[in-house]
């Protein structure tokens, strides 16, 4: 068996395992429904900037307006979203990947 095939078969049996699936599952739990959830805020932004004028042209503080709050909080809410991913990826699944790491690592030798 060459090295390059070694290599190969040490990685397909980590992507079999248990922890390798439950770490997908995870990741997957967690980013799909923050995914969805910020397209659907970005998607209401853009059809209330197109079909709701009034609503956004409404003035809350000088020429400060609904619209523009609606979209500096787009920004809040993308760093926000980085900040929770981060947190949550170096709490969660972190540990399960360097676990995976080293023994891959150890594997490959």
């Amino acid at each position: 068996m060459t090295t390059q095939e070694h290599d190969a078969s040490v990685y397909e049996e980590v992507q079999r395992s248990s922890e390798f699936q439950d770490l997908k599952r995870r990741f997957r739990r967690w980013t799909f429904p923050m995914t969805a959830a910020f397209l659907v805020w970005y998607l209401l932004y853009v059809v209330m900037s197109g079909w709701a004028r009034d609503f956004m042209a409404i003035k809350l503080l000088g020429e400060i307006n609904v619209g523009l709050i609606f979209g500096l909080l787009q920004f809040v809410t993308t760093f926000g979203i980085a900040w929770a991913y981060s947190r949550h990826m170096e709490k969660v699944l972190d540990p399960i990947s360097d676990k995976l790491r080293h023994e891959v690592e150890e594997k490959a030798k």
